[in-house]
């Protein structure tokens, strides 16, 4: 273990005021904190909920939402600090005090934020909801933390980048090691994969993500989003980015004619719609819907079209009919398992498989997922993919199309699935290129003929697209 700091700043030195009722901020954060970590709630979920249940807006709403986002984010950096100030190993100190002492952490480390401020308020936090006992073991570990900022901690408990350059990434942007490697095997196979590329993927899904809307085609126009104050997206042409704000306070949002929903999410359900097909274009299918914001593209994209939506949760396929419930064109939701012989009728002209993964694309919306997931859960989703991607294009007719689509950019999530099952179906199914089908000029598209979108490339969620046909 790294020894401890000898000193603190002066300004740490007073005692913590007592009885002083704790930030409700802070207060908030922690519970959305104590909401991932003991029952694996989503943060962008429980958040929102709780702002408004609080009544909290402009500075304090910003305040709760950057402490929880940031701690969540830094979690992995913070705990190897925090693990060179505690006599214990992190494993042994209670789930909620180890809270309290990341979210102090993340504000002496990550914000502007007085270290006195710091250190008293979470400790005022802390005697709140542990008790003086734990309030105090808060207030010196804190001070320990505050004796250096995070340049200095990072010199110290990192490993060195010259040796370890997946390890120093690790600590110094809070990945995984596992899912630095991924990442960086992602990146090479997409026609980079330097270490410094790697670290620059890294600081983006850092980066607080902007609010991209979706002006659902037949329902609302960007125009619309822009006059409430929103900008036009960078890529897709339904695409709208909120600078600030909530966007269910935005009527169109409200009523269901436009939704949050990432560029990346819309550009590949735009690149399936757009792929040339010989023969009839009538019969849609989106294997694996919830929670129905693709759907409700791909409704608004060909209302002259049959859109058969499947889920397996019932709870997703309801959010799935809400999505749909103002689409033009006939669609229809349909509670199944998208493995499901019924669906490998060969009939479909074009079918969307978004299949669930591990969403390590998303790391920028869901940071908490990168502590959730473990390499062991990568075999178990790819079995899942394959078992899926084999529905999908037993689903598909001659000539038809399918796009496998995944929310993660790990390999063997991505090319390795499709190449499997393709290498099963012995010539039966080909590749379509899908650079064409994206927005002209959009750089680093990779080699084809599967595309590969990133964070900070182009701004959006890693989505990975492989458009398949069915040969005759």
């Amino acid at each position: 273990m790294t020894r401890r700091p000898a000193g603190y700043p002066r300004q740490n030195r007073r005692p913590a005021p007592r009885g002083t009722r704790p930030d409700p901020a802070r207060r908030l954060a922690y519970e959305v904190l104590r909401a991932v970590h003991d029952r694996d709630a989503y943060a962008n979920l429980v958040l929102p909920a709780l702002l408004r249940e609080r009544g909290l807006e402009g500075r304090d709403a910003a305040f709760a939402t950057e402490l929880t986002y940031g701690t969540l984010r830094g979690q992995g950096t913070y705990d190897v600090v925090l693990g060179a100030c505690v006599d214990r190993p992190l494993d042994q100190v209670d789930p909620p005090l180890l809270d309290l002492l990341r979210l102090g952490a993340h504000q002496l480390l990550a914000m502007r934020v007085p270290a006195h401020a710091a250190v008293s308020a979470t400790v005022d936090l802390a005697r709140a909801v542990t008790g003086e006992g734990r309030a105090k073991f808060v207030n010196a570990v804190l001070r320990r933390v505050a004796a250096r900022d995070l340049e200095g901690w990072l010199g110290e408990v990192a490993p060195p980048y010259a040796t370890d350059p997946a390890g120093h990434l690790a600590v110094a942007h809070a990945h995984p090691r596992w899912v630095v490697n991924a990442l960086r095997d992602a990146l090479t196979a997409a026609g980079g994969g330097s270490w410094e590329e790697t670290a620059d993927l890294l600081r983006a899904d850092n980066l607080r993500p902007q609010v991209t809307l979706v002006a659902r085609p037949g329902q609302a126009e960007v125009a619309e989003l822009v006059g409430l104050g929103a900008e036009p997206g960078r890529w897709s042409p339904y695409a709208a980015v909120l600078p600030e704000g909530d966007p269910h306070a935005l009527e169109p949002v409200r009523a269901g004619r436009a939704a949050v929903q990432d560029e990346g999410s819309q550009l590949v359900a735009l690149a399936l719609a757009r792929a040339p097909l010989v023969g009839p274009d009538a019969r849609w299918l989106d294997l694996c819907a919830g929670p129905g914001g693709k759907a409700a593209l791909l409704a608004g994209l060909a209302p002259g079209a049959d859109l058969l939506a499947v889920e397996l949760q019932p709870h997703r396929a309801r959010l799935v009919s809400r999505a749909l419930a103002h689409a033009p064109g006939r669609h229809q939701v349909v509670v199944a398992d998208g493995r499901d012989p019924a669906w490998r009728t060969g009939v479909f002209d074009r079918v969307l498989l978004d299949a669930p993964c591990t969403g390590l694309g998303a790391l920028r919306r869901r940071p908490e997922v990168r502590w959730r997931r473990r390499p062991e859960d990568v075999p178990e989703l790819a079995r899942l993919q394959r078992e899926l991607l084999r529905s999908a294009l037993d689903a598909v007719r001659p000539g038809g199309l399918v796009a496998y689509v995944t929310c993660s950019p790990h390999l063997a999530e991505t090319r390795v699935v499709v190449d499997d099952v393709l290498g099963e179906r012995a010539g039966g199914v080909a590749y379509v290129d899908a650079r064409p089908l994206f927005p002209a000029g959009m750089p680093d598209l990779g080699p084809g003929p599967v595309v590969q979108l990133w964070p900070h490339r182009h701004g959006t969620d890693a989505m990975f697209l492989a458009l398949l046909r069915r040969v005759g």
